[in-house]
């Protein structure tokens, strides 16, 4: 039988992944009445903790997926490297999936993003397709000198990636990204790093928080102040940008978009996440309504809700052995803390992230 939308309570979102954007998903879902279904290949994981049901399996296991299409009325994921190959197959079972597969195809590869980007209006540093050394010194022309070499697939938080200052380093750079198709990118000359998360429900409404400002620490995010300090002109641009790559995909869901802050050069998108992003932790206690139940609302055809921001907020994320502050930060009085339900908190992993409240 057909799904029909909006999902009523007591229907089950599937989602394809079990870490911490699954847990918050899930706890989400859990306020607005609805069940979750986790499909992971991890034991123990944080989703799984606060979920209804898991069911441990790799992605792309065939009795999995159709144990999860029975099972869930709408599957959405949690990251963006889960196998196109797993949405095809859940849609090909009769599952409805949200966001689609078009979005995972663009996400995946960054040359595929950036050609996408620039198709639809949303700009971003100048890029050339590398599949070789010898690639590297052809585009030097062509992006300048510094460059960022880039892995076209996976890689996040600062990995897989290596700067090129000099055409002499372009082999040492190919090796150090461990010589796979990559992307070389333009050095961006921004003054500050932003973020818009925005949303696309099923009947093509759109919603936007306020931009952040984000402040990254060796690839990793470290904090995020919202609602950012920016003029009206940069938030129409973001806002534009936003509609323009939802529209484009004819998306279901949140996404994240990530954004270099040029001056009166204006904005580059950077890269897009289809899915709720750590820079929109900060709604959790800064909106009425926070991106996770967001993503929610859209996905099962819900209304989208207010994204008015009703405080300024700033978001730390806990790495590593940080979290073993947790006491202290728990007596902040305009703390608020989100703990994963991670195990070994080694370094560099995210394990939670605060969120202090300030006045507006």
């Amino acid at each position: 039988m057909a799904t029909t939308f909006p999902l009523p309570p007591g229907s089950t979102i599937g989602i394809l992944g079990g870490g911490q954007l699954g847990r918050m998903l899930a706890l989400a879902a859990a306020r607005l009445g609805l069940d979750v279904v986790i499909l992971t290949p991890d034991e123990g994981s944080p989703a799984s903790r606060v979920a209804r049901r898991t069911l441990v399996a790799a992605y792309d296991d065939p009795d999995a997926l159709a144990a999860l299409a029975r099972a869930a009325d709408v599957v959405t994921y949690e990251f963006e490297n889960v196998p196109v190959r797993a949405v095809e197959a859940l849609t090909a079972l009769g599952a409805q999936v949200a966001p689609g597969a078009d979005a995972l195809r663009v996400a995946q590869d960054r040359v595929k993003e950036k050609t996408f980007l620039n198709a639809a209006g949303a700009p971003t540093v100048d890029f050339a397709q590398i599949d070789s050394a010898a690639d590297i010194v052809a585009a030097l022309s062509r992006t300048g000198l510094p460059a960022l070499l880039k892995t076209r697939r996976e890689g996040y938080d600062g990995k897989g990636q290596a700067w090129i200052r000099d055409a002499t380093q372009a082999a040492a750079a190919f090796g150090t990204v461990g010589g796979v198709p990559s992307v070389l990118e333009a050095r961006a000359d921004f003054r500050r790093e932003l973020s818009i998360i925005a949303a696309r429900g099923r009947g093509g409404e759109v919603a936007f928080y306020p931009l952040s400002e984000n402040v990254h620490e060796g690839g990793v995010l470290r904090t995020t102040l919202a609602p950012a300090e920016v003029t009206p002109a940069v938030r129409d641009e973001a806002e534009r940008i936003a509609r323009a790559v939802l529209g484009r995909l004819d998306y279901v869901g949140v996404m994240g978009i990530e954004l270099f802050d040029l001056g009166e050069a204006g904005l580059l998108v950077n890269e897009i996440a289809p899915r709720v992003h750590n820079t929109g932790h900060w709604t959790q206690d800064g909106c009425e309504v926070d991106q996770f139940e967001l993503h929610i609302r859209a996905v099962a055809g819900w209304p989208l809700g207010d994204t008015t921001p009703m405080v300024k907020v700033e978001m730390t994320n806990l790495l590593g052995d940080e979290v073993d502050a947790w006491l202290a930060i728990a007596a902040e009085p305009n703390a608020r803390l989100h703990l994963y339900g991670k195990g070994e908190p080694r370094p560099g992993r995210k394990m939670g992230h605060v969120n202090r409240v300030k006045a507006r």
